[in-house]
């Protein structure tokens, strides 16, 4: 199970190698393991027609198959990719046949095999337990399935994962995903281990050096930018995110009575990051919607980290998730959040997120969006703040306009040192009301740059810094539990 210089290697199975969300979180994983002792391959699927045959052999993909986004990065990280036919519906036979012989050409090369594709986890996880793998996982990343046939083949082949004895181990990004993937029965009974999808925290902090280039770069360095990360399919509802984003315009456009003037002349655009096969669907959609002039459709970055920082607003109104790492970063990045409570509220980590139903109409969300904005809305039910955040913040803020704060820069004052001075016993103020006072110094929310500190602390102690999860799971991948 290890090689001869000591390294445990683990084997992780994929669809592609491509940007989206699993792979980002696994690469962030694989580049802060040591990787002196614990190193990754990789097995993914690709079309057999190039080969011209139904079950060729993993070298045999290999040499046809296109090189995908995160390959030179696994190659430089010391990884190995390794190819098999992709899976179907009517090739079972050959799947099979080529994971069995996969399995036995690698034996004892794999201590663990995680696989992130559940769909057909119950098919190659038990073959790899055959040929000697120790340590079998199953890791769901998602918490619901497309519509139609798709949807139900789908269920039909993780139906076996809701039992013991198809692996070693079952992983999952959020109690959601845990229920969707492995059933009730088998999250309550405590066989399901709750994995956060991390990220490096320090990489999404806000960064004003870095949101004035990117948007001078994007041509929106004084407009109001509403923001999206993910690719163009089913589940991210690309089509109620651009209908939310019609009514924003048309509310700005014909806002008699004033209620949003502190808006009226800003541009406003939408900025979507991420490709997909729905893309040029919505790009046609936008036009018909008169928006597709507001709306920047950026396609797949590999810096995203700054692009967050662009940003003025994020909306994400998916119809179902795991356990969604652009609302992370995207909080991580200091940005208000409007999130579809279709999507885990394992999410909610922050003041920053509010949640609301896509079935809703889409000037719900809209007015929401405004409203979160101008800073109308208290932002937290249980907090007795709203006003002076308002007095604190300002709307210049998203136009990179100067602060209009109560305390200037270094007179933010000693909370210890007041008490003392007025003889004050805080023992006789609640406990709740003194957090919120000394909450009010710490975070802002419309000052980024003030609350980022805070921010990153509330993401960090939830469970979602990528360097602390790779030395749980470094241990875990050491000795086989946790």
């Amino acid at each position: 199970m290890e090689e001869s210089n000591g390294q445990i290697r683990v084997l992780h199975v994929l669809g592609v190698l491509g940007l989206g969300g699993a792979e980002c979180r696994i690469m962030d994983l694989y580049r802060n393991m040591d990787r002196d002792k614990i190193q990754f391959d990789f097995l993914v699927h690709c079309s057999p027609e190039k080969t011209g045959k139904k079950c060729p052999t993993s070298d045999e993909l290999m040499a046809v198959r296109e090189p995908d986004y995160f390959d030179a990065t696994v190659k430089k990280l010391g990884g190995r990719i390794y190819c098999l036919p992709r899976f179907v519906g009517t090739n079972t036979v050959d799947y099979k046949a080529a994971l069995r012989r996969f399995f036995n050409e690698h034996l004892g090369e794999w201590k663990v095999v995680q696989g992130h594709m559940t769909s057909t986890a119950a098919i190659y996880l038990p073959i790899a337990r055959k040929y000697g793998v120790p340590i079998c996982i199953a890791h769901a990343r998602s918490a619901g399935v497309d519509n139609g046939v798709k949807g139900l083949a789908t269920k039909f082949l993780r139906a076996p994962l809701h039992k013991e004895g198809v692996t070693n181990y079952n992983f999952a990004c959020s109690k959601e995903a845990a229920v969707a993937v492995f059933g009730e029965d088998m999250f309550n009974a405590g066989n399901v281990k709750i994995i956060p999808n991390a990220i490096d925290l320090k990489k999404f902090a806000y960064n004003e050096e870095v949101r004035n280039r990117i948007r001078e770069e994007l041509g929106v360095s004084n407009a109001l930018v509403i923001g999206h990360v993910g690719s163009f399919r089913y589940a991210k509802n690309h089509e109620f995110l651009l209908n939310v984003f019609a009514n924003v315009c048309r509310m700005l456009d014909n806002d008699d009575l004033n209620q949003y003037s502190m808006l009226h002349g800003m541009r406003v655009r939408l900025l979507m990051l991420g490709k997909g096969p729905l893309m040029d669907e919505m790009k046609n959609l936008a036009e018909k919607l008169h928006v597709y002039d507001r709306c920047i459709f950026a396609g797949n970055k590999s810096n995203a980290c700054e692009y967050y920082q662009a940003m003025d607003y994020f909306c994400f109104p998916s119809r179902y998730e795991g356990l969604p790492g652009s609302v992370v970063e995207a909080q991580a990045a200091g940005l208000q959040c409007l999130v579809s409570d279709s999507v885990t509220s394992e999410v909610n980590v922050t003041e920053l997120v509010s949640m609301r139903s896509i079935n809703s109409e889409p000037r719900d969300w809209a007015r929401k969006i405004l409203d979160d904005l101008m800073l109308r809305e208290d932002y937290h039910a249980e907090d007795t703040l709203d006003e002076e955040l308002k007095l604190n913040e300002t709307f210049d803020a998203i136009t990179g306009g100067r602060n209009e704060r109560i305390f200037g820069a270094g007179q933010v004052p000693n909370m210890d040192l007041i008490d003392k001075a007025t003889e004050q016993d805080l023992g006789q103020i609640s406990e709740q009301y003194k957090k919120q006072l000394r909450r009010s110094i710490e975070y802002s929310i419309g000052d980024r740059q003030q609350s980022s500190e805070y921010i990153l602390a509330k993401l960090k102690a939830a469970g979602f810094d990528v360097k602390s999860q790779a030395k749980l799971m470094g241990y875990f991948y050491e000795r086989g539990h946790f």
